[in-house]
């Protein structure tokens, strides 16, 4: 007879929600995306002096900073709950959980820094 897991899961709603959202917020930017840097661009691309010129919109770069950090709130929370469904032990769910958030923050740091540096090439 096979046994059955009565524990809780690891899980929340409010993490699944929040990844639900984010993956809702990531078609609808990449849609927007889409449509400006491959339907509006002239050929479907828009050159290095095109998007340097197009980073100085203001709602540019807020818009791809939003877009990053929905694209990896909701990889991160997708890779966690994949690494849940292994059963992992709580101390090791503990650290998957601390090196997962330290990953995030690095990535959407460094995705940050990496928006910021096409901004100031394109007003110098």
């Amino acid at each position: 007879m096979e046994k059955i897991n009565l524990q809780r899961p690891a899980e929340n709603y409010s993490l699944w929600g929040l990844k639900i959202l984010a993956g809702i917020l990531v078609l609808g930017i990449l849609g927007i995306h889409y449509v400006i840097n491959h339907l509006v661009a002239p050929g479907g691309l828009l050159t290095y002096a095109d998007i340097l010129a197009y980073y100085q919109k203001p709602i540019v770069p807020i818009m791809e900073i939003t877009f990053l950090i929905f694209v990896v709130i909701h990889a991160l929370l997708g890779v966690r709950s994949i690494l849940l469904d292994m059963h992992l032990g709580k101390l090791l769910q503990k650290f998957m959980d601390a090196g997962l958030f330290t990953l995030g923050i690095a990535a959407i740091g460094y995705g940050i820094w990496i928006v910021i540096r096409v901004v100031h090439l394109g007003g110098s």
